[in-house]
């Protein structure tokens, strides 16, 4: 075992490093991710766990999982907006209910309230999205997702629970938005 082993190793099921493996399980499942593809993370106290690039996310176990600090990431982190940012948007949707009204904001959103989902870019490797999604994040506080185009979305919550449960809901919503394009439906009134 080494030195840090100990931060992935609990018989815990809701231990960050057993969750994200049932939940990439879960995902797969759901056809939302394919192959390597599909990323997931969970943060607790100042530790983000993430699920590994390039491993069939179905079969991750626990000590693929890896431990980063968070103070250290935002430290590295310096400040750049993605000059081609904008935006997904779309309104009066049943679905919208499973999304919340935003950081530090009561409640979920409503049938009337017109969801914000902004879209950046894509880059050759996915650490080099680290600045643009930053930017974006802080740009847009009351998002709960980012998507990347020509790439996939990232969804975070509050909390686990809530973090899949925006992720099914956006899921459903995104799928709807393909079917009314394709039927010519427009997605704001």
């Amino acid at each position: 075992m080494s030195s840090n082993d100990y931060l992935v190793t609990s018989t815990d099921p809701e231990h960050p490093a057993n969750h994200i493996c049932t939940l990439c399980r879960n995902f797969y499942a759901l056809g939302w991710v394919t192959g390597t593809g599909g990323g997931t993370s969970i943060k607790q106290g100042s530790n983000i766990f993430i699920a590994p690039s390039g491993v069939q996310k179905e079969l991750i176990k626990p000590m693929d999982i890896f431990v980063m600090d968070h103070q250290s990431q935002r430290d590295a982190i310096q400040s750049g907006e993605d000059p081609n940012a904008s935006c997904f948007e779309i309104e009066k949707i049943e679905q919208i209910k499973g999304l919340p009204r935003g950081k530090d904001k009561e409640g979920m959103l409503g049938f009337f309230d017109r969801l914000q989902v902004p879209i950046i870019e894509n880059t050759a490797f996915e650490e080099d999205l680290t600045q643009s999604l930053e930017a974006t994040m802080e740009k847009y506080p009351d998002a709960y997702a980012v998507l990347v185009r020509r790439h996939g979305v990232y969804v975070w919550g509050d909390d686990v629970q809530k973090a899949k449960t925006q992720a099914e809901s956006l899921d459903y919503i995104f799928r709807l938005a393909v079917e009314m394009r394709r039927l010519g439906l427009a997605w704001l009134s």
